[in-house]
């Protein structure tokens, strides 16, 4: 912890929920809530006015909504792409890989209790990515048809699994399962930095920039899926 706070933006359209989050970070001594937003638009012109280090982004917002308003600022050819943390709804907010593809940093759903909002924050803030455990298998799981045809951007399965070794691959699964480094190293018998080492090479080696981006790449792919 720096001497420093978190600065954190509150982008969301219920005033009772801004109203709750900025309760919680307030109370934190190292956050500072350095403005509020009720719509995507607000959120934009926020966000390149206060420079905050952590965007805590809603989805379902009024004139743009949160995938629309991630994208232009953390999502492909952004300058300087803010870290968005997006809090949504399981089963009614169906656009949250929009949002992870945008370029989130990560999600966690809006019934997560407040210091697992605290911690997600501190996460997004540190530079990692963020992906709810419980939910990222079944949530990207879900999207799995849609992700199975790989765009021309992406790399084919072919040509990920050339570029990592099999023990990379392996690490490569249990992200994409939901699994934290400290989950995989207990499953692989290895530690938690060396899990981290091999996060780092997997995100060089495909060019990714963060963990999200690893877990949509697993199951466009097809090295993964909704029920394996």
């Amino acid at each position: 912890m720096t001497d420093t706070p978190i600065k954190v933006l509150i982008c969301e359209d219920q005033e009772l929920v801004r109203t709750g989050y900025r309760t919680i970070f307030s109370a934190q001594p190292d956050m500072e809530v350095v403005g509020e937003a009720a719509d995507g638009r607000a959120a934009v012109e926020a966000a390149r006015r206060l420079r905050p280090d952590v965007i805590v982004m809603d989805i379902r917002m009024p004139v743009l909504d949160g995938i629309e308003a991630t994208r232009q600022l953390a999502g492909p050819g952004t300058a300087a792409p803010a870290k968005v943390l997006v809090v949504t709804t399981f089963n009614v907010d169906e656009y949250v890989y929009e949002a992870l593809k945008a370029g989130a940093g990560g999600f966690l759903l809006k019934d997560a209790p407040p210091a697992e909002l605290v911690n997600g924050v501190r996460t997004i803030a540190r530079g990692d990515s963020l992906l709810a455990p419980a939910v990222t298998r079944t949530l990207i799981g879900h999207f799995a048809d849609r992700l199975r045809p790989a765009d021309t951007s992406s790399p084919a399965r072919e040509e990920v699994v050339r570029a990592l070794t099999p023990r990379e691959l392996e690490v490569l699964e249990q992200i994409a399962a939901g699994l934290s480094n400290a989950e995989i190293a207990a499953k692989l018998f290895i530690t938690a930095e060396t899990v981290k080492t091999y996060v780092s090479r997997i995100l060089a080696k495909l060019q990714l920039r963060d963990r999200v981006q690893a877990v949509v790449l697993a199951y466009r792919v097809g090295l993964v899926s909704g029920t394996d």
